[in-house]
Order: structure tokens, then C-alpha cells, then sequence
């Protein structure tokens, strides 16, 4: 299953959407776009100071932050520690955690109060940005403009839902529909902390669950954080390897 990820999630992924360019350099795969990032790379020890050094050359001459998306299982060993000594900021750490779509449940009931709506437009997207801010503490304004523009230019490649309590956002996420690969991908869930320990993350990922079924994908693929990796251990997703961003920021001259 891991190696299947790698393959074509990372090594041969194809871009998210128009706009995005994904380059193959040497033994790294990099993104340019809405999100800028280093999303699979197979090193020596010999050559792994080098192939860092040209990335963050390659971003920093496009004056954008990026990510390297390092796993638990890549190679060199020690190259979190290398990332770390060419300057990268490490991230909280995730789960990788993978499920077969036809194993999951597909209807969870949310609490009662709380209702599941469509994300299709821009009042949609204020809703679902709300409940990240709610949830996580933090504005993401960016993650909003850059949905908003996904479901207007490219509606096949994601969907997203909301979980309203009355008027209120309490959670949201959504799902990313990668054309030609078997892995849907889950995509924010956090719920706002007087929801949480009810079901309304379950019923998010049942929600989406459904959807990938749908759409004819094999598997769901999920980036767990510490809280969220037990409700989805319960659900049946398997956890495979650990996650971390490496952050880069140019210097400002």
C-alpha cells in the first residue's frame, strides 16, 4: 500500500489543476502553485546536501516559501536533520492513514442540531473558512480564495461540506478527486472544541467517504493529526508511515 502511495501520490503525481506545474529534477518531484512544494525525493548521502541546496535555490529565485513534504520512511536516513541544518522549520508531525473506500461507512448520522451542507459557492466557502478558524485558531483567508477558485475553475477535483449547528460553522473539510489515481485525499475536519466527542467529525468523513465511492476511487488518504488519528483508527484506517512539513522561508533582503 505504501509503495502504491508513493508512486502515485507522490513520485508520479499528476498537477492538482490548472495553474500548477509539477517538475521532475534529478531524484526529486517538486509543485509550483497554490502550494509550493518538494512532494517526493529518493537520496543518497553522497548527493542529499546538494539536491536540497537546488530546491531551496529554485524557490528562493521565485521568492516563495515552500514545503518539503518529508515522510517516515525516506531516504537518507538522517534527512530530517539535514533539512533542519539547510534551514527548514519542521511542522507538527502527522500520520499517513489510509482506508479502502468500500470499508467505510458511508452514512454517520451528525448530532442532533447539526446539519451537513454542500460548499458550492462563495458564501459556502466564508462558512467552511469560519470553521477552520474555529476550529484551529488561526485565519486562513488564502485556503478559502484558493477553494473558492478550485470549485469555480475545476469543480471535478474537490468537494466540500460544512457541519452547521443552526447558522453556525462548527467543522468542515473536504476531499481532493486527483484525476487517474486510486487515492481520494481527506482535507481539514477539525471541529470547534464545544463540538468535539460527538460525531461530527465521523459523520465528515463518512460524507466523504460516500463521495470517493462515487467517483470510483479505491482508497481514502488522510494526513491524521494526534486527535483526529484514533476516530479514524475506529473507522478503519490503517496508519502507514508519519508526515512532516519542512518549511522554508526565503530570507527578505
Amino acid at each position: 500500500m505504501l509503495a502504491l502511495f508513493d508512486r502515485e501520490m507522490r513520485r508520479e503525481v499528476p498537477p492538482e489543476g490548472s495553474g500548477v506545474r509539477v517538475e521532475r529534477a534529478d531524484d526529486v518531484v517538486r509543485q509550483t502553485g497554490d502550494w509550493n512544494a518538494v512532494v517526493w525525493s529518493c537520496l543518497d548521502e553522497a548527493g542529499a546536501d546538494a539536491a536540497i541546496a537546488a530546491q531551496v535555490r529554485h524557490f528562493t529565485a521565485l521568492g516563495v516559501e515552500f514545503e518539503w513534504k518529508h515522510y517516515g520512511h525516506d531516504r537518507p536516513a538522517d534527512l530530517a536533520e539535514r533539512l533542519r541544518a539547510a534551514g527548514f522549520v519542521p511542522e507538527p508531525a502527522e500520520t499517513l492513514m489510509v482506508a479502502p473506500v468500500a470499508a467505510l461507512p458511508k452514512e454517520v448520522r451528525p448530532p442532533d442540531g447539526v446539519r451537513l451542507a454542500p460548499v458550492t459557492d462563495a458564501a459556502g466557502v466564508e462558512l467552511l473558512t469560519r470553521a477552520h478558524e474555529e476550529a484551529f485558531g488561526e485565519a486562513r483567508p488564502e485556503m478559502g480564495r484558493q477553494l473558492l477558485d478550485r470549485l469555480t475553475r475545476e469543480p471535478d477535483t474537490v468537494v466540500a461540506v460544512v457541519a452547521l449547528a443552526g447558522d453556525r460553522p462548527v467543522s468542515g473539510g473536504r476531499i481532493e478527486l486527483t484525476p487517474g489515481v486510486a487515492f481520494a485525499g481527506l482535507w481539514g475536519g477539525g471541529t470547534a472544541p464545544a463540538w468535539r466527542g460527538r460525531g461530527v467529525y465521523r459523520a465528515l468523513v463518512a460524507y466523504r467517504a460516500r463521495v470517493a465511492a462515487e467517483r470510483g476511487y479505491r482508497y481514502l488518504q488522510v494526513d491524521a493529526s494526534d486527535q483526529s488519528r484514533p476516530i479514524l483508527g475506529r473507522l478503519g484506517f490503517t496508519p502507514l508511515t508519519s508526515t512532516t512539513p519542512y518549511i522554508y522561508r526565503p530570507r527578505r533582503s
